[in-house]
This record gives C-alpha cells, sequence and structure tokens, in this order.
C-alpha cells in the first residue's frame, strides 16, 4: 500500500473527530524554523479563525488499527474496514511536503490504540519530534492524548504540541460500560488532571525562566458524541461545566453520533445525526463561557432537554418572566447580556453609548442588537416598542418564526450541511 493509499483512508477514518481547533497558540516566527501559528495558523481543517480567514490542518490518524472495541467506532477491533498504519517517518515527511506545497498550516494527530497506549503514543511522539527537530516545523500540532497513556508520555507529547485533547467521547459512566468496555472515565480523567496540573506549573515557570520549555500552549478539549446513548442534554451540560471548572479547559467539543455501524446497543442504521441538538448544545456552551449562566439555570429535571424550536437563550427569557422587561438604559452589563438578540459585543456598544445620552429602540439596531428576539423583553426610557403585544404564545410563535428565518430550509428539524441559502 503506498502513502496516497495509506492517507485516504487515515484521512477518512479521522473525520468523525470534532475536537480540533488552534485559538489560542503563539508559536511565533523562529529564525531557521519554517511555519508560525502566530500569523498563519489560527484555525483548524477547513475552518475559519479568529480573523475570518478559512485555513486548513492535515487531519489524519497515525493508524485505523485497534486493539479497542468501542462499539459506535467505525475504526473499532471487530469491524470489517480496510486497515492502514503510517510510520512516524512517513507521516513526518508526508506533513512537510504538505505544508511546503502550502495545502496545509498543520497538523491534527489522533490514532487508533495500536498495540497498546503508551506505544501508540510513543509513535506519535517520534513523528512530532520529527517535525519539530529535524525538518525544524514550528507551525501549528493538535495532538490526541489516548486514554491510559504513561504519565511521562503525556507530557513528552505536551512538550511538541500547541493543543492536548483527551476525549470523553460518551458522557455517562453507563454508557462507556457498555459501548465501550476498553475505557473508563478514570483512565479518561486521569490524563486530563495531569494536563492541567503540567499547563499550571509550565505557567509558573516561564513567569521565572523566559526560555523554559513551553508545554500544550493552546491548552486542552475534548469531544462528547451526542444520541448514540439517552443522556439528556442537562447531564451533558452539567458535565461540560464541571470540566470548564475543574480541568480549565478551552473547549468542548459535540459531535452528533453519526450511525456507521449496525448494533443492538447503537440507534439504527437508519437514523439521522443530531444536528439540531448539537447545534442548542453550542449555544449552550457559548452561554456558559461568555454569558454567565450555570447550566442549572438553563435546564432542570422537568425539562431535561432542549426545546428545539428557539435557543436556549430565548428558551430561559420565556421561562422566566419575572426577569423581564430590562431597562437598557440602565441595567448593568450581565443583566443585558441575558436578553435575547444582545451580545457581547452589542451590549458592549451599548453601555458606551448610554454614557453620552438616552438610547431608543431605533439606536439598538444600529448597534446591533437583534430587535427580533430582543424587543419582546426591554424598554426604552421606559417604555416597550409602540404596537408591539407581549401575549406569552405569540411570542413564542414569533421567535420560532424568526429561528427558522435563521436557519433556513431546516423546518426546525434538523441542520443540513447542503441546503442552499435562503
Amino acid at each position: 500500500m503506498n502513502t496516497m493509499e495509506k492517507l485516504a483512508i487515515l484521512t477518512d477514518a479521522a473525520k468523525y473527530d470534532a475536537a480540533c481547533t488552534s485559538s489560542g497558540a503563539k508559536r511565533g516566527h523562529r529564525k531557521g524554523y519554517i511555519g508560525n501559528t502566530s500569523s498563519s495558523v489560527m484555525g483548524c481543517c477547513h475552518t475559519f479563525s479568529g480573523d475570518g480567514r478559512c485555513v486548513t490542518l492535515l487531519k489524519v490518524l497515525m493508524t485505523n488499527c485497534c486493539v479497542y472495541d468501542c462499539k459506535y467506532c467505525v475504526n473499532r477491533c471487530s469491524n470489517d474496514t480496510q486497515r492502514a498504519v503510517f510510520s512516524p517517518e512517513e507521516l513526518a515527511e508526508l506533513t512537510i511536503q504538505f505544508y511546503r506545497r502550502n495545502y496545509i498550516e498543520g497538523l491534527f494527530l489522533s490514532s487508533g490504540v495500536l498495540v497498546s497506549p503508551d506505544y501508540t503514543t510513543e509513535r506519535m511522539i517520534r513523528c512530532l519530534d520529527l517535525l519539530r527537530n529535524h525538518h525544524r516545523f514550528n507551525g501549528y500540532i493538535h495532538a490526541k492524548a489516548i486514554p491510559g497513556t504513561s504519565p511521562e508520555l503525556v507530557t513528552r507529547l505536551g512538550l511538541l504540541a500547541d493543543r492536548l485533547s483527551v476525549n470523553i467521547e460518551l458522557p455517562s459512566e453507563q454508557g462507556l460500560s457498555t459501548l465501550a468496555p476498553n475505557k473508563s472515565r478514570k483512565s479518561i480523567f486521569r490524563p486530563m488532571g495531569l494536563i492541567t496540573n503540567t499547563l499550571r506549573e509550565n505557567k509558573e515557570e516561564l513567569v521565572k525562566y523566559r526560555h523554559a520549555p513551553r508545554f500544550a500552549p493552546a491548552g486542552q478539549s475534548t469531544q462528547m458524541i451526542i444520541g448514540a446513548t439517552p443522556d439528556s442534554d442537562r447531564h451533558i451540560l452539567s458535565l461540560t461545566q464541571s470540566l470548564y471548572n475543574k480541568y480549565g479547559l478551552k473547549r468542548v467539543f459535540y459531535s452528533a453520533y453519526v450511525p456507521v455501524v449496525e448494533h443492538t446497543l447503537l440507534p439504527s442504521i437508519d437514523t439521522k445525526p443530531p444536528l439540531l441538538r448539537e447545534h442548542r448544545l453550542y449555544q449552550a456552551d457559548w452561554l456558559l463561557r461568555f454569558y454567565g449562566f450555570r447550566a442549572e439555570e438553563l435546564l432542570d429535571e422537568e425539562n431535561p432537554n432542549f426545546n428545539p424550536l428557539v435557543d436556549p437563550k430565548c428558551s430561559w427569557a420565556l421561562n422566566h418572566p419575572e426577569f423581564f422587561p430590562v431597562e437598557v438604559n440602565t441595567a448593568d452589563k450581565e443583566t443585558l447580556l441575558r436578553v435575547p438578540g444582545m451580545g457581547t459585543v452589542s451590549v458592549g456598544r451599548i453601555l458606551y453609548a448610554r454614557r453620552a445620552r438616552k438610547l431608543e429602540h431605533g439606536d439598538l439596531k444600529k448597534l446591533g442588537v437583534v430587535m427580533k428576539r430582543a424587543q419582546y423583553f426591554i424598554t426604552c426610557k421606559g417604555k416597550i416598542l409602540d404596537g408591539l403585544k407581549l401575549h406569552p404564545e405569540g411570542i413564542l410563535r414569533n421567535l420560532i418564526a424568526a429561528e427558522r428565518a435563521s436557519l433556513p430550509g431546516t423546518e426546525m428539524e434538523q441542520l443540513s450541511l447542503f441546503d442552499a441559502a435562503g
């Protein structure tokens, strides 16, 4: 099997991993090295960087051979699929040649478990060491830390990569024991904790010694598969919140389960991936990280799953009428951030603009407020918008209509990657 045939197999096998991003890395120009993360690599795989550019990483597995038998995984050992293995030298050479041809701007490297977690990680370390020290590649590298790997190997991997990730995969211990019997929450959380502690120690070391080696400067992330098990949105979001609090993760990624194998414990092969549910979880995740919400505010025992018809912020607002209306000219930042249709940028503009004069409803759209959502929850100078009716059923109906307009072609069932823009 030649290199390109291996590449076709191992890039296809890597497509189900969503947990890759390069934001936060600051690996600047170094004399004698090629590539950097501060000016040319700020994104991941065909995605958009912070400044709006579309950039690409080579997203590939070292191998899709795996000793584990995770029921949801196309690469599980019991699945009849074509296998391939890259040697560290092959993959390092391939990556650097792709970079020189301007096909990619960095590398996202994961792997099936070949022989054992330690053996696999040693091969990944060898590949990254060749890139960094032989080819003198200074661009972005995201590496997957395999649960069960020895702490010293995880540390060596982090000294070569910009970001590490340890995938939780399934949100509950029961789901793991049923669908991934070779894995446990302990084996997953142990390397997460190690990475967190090493990042903290490295930060302190860099304060004392400016040229100390940097460990995973872009932090760590993880991924959860959504829809393979019956776990509720409440359970998933509570776990997400604890991960951010305990391990200081940069991102938690959600991957709608795509049925790739037939199994009695999994959704039918004909089941559509829950893409809209994935979308709602990303929206809620944003509320946790940037809007001051808590998981227990957004969902409870009576409502353990998000309403698919409206976004989580609108749903929260409709369930808490006592919080509204909010007076735009006097409310503090934290209160304004809870108003549907107001984001961090528009709230910043409001706080700045109202220092000069009292704002009217007509001013808010110019400041970036989405009035189709915000108008039902605010007052300006103590007044609601002229002619506006605040009947709860009517508000919900209008918010659903606004949501449909923002997601054309979905009919509020599933997001599609292929619908034409409306």
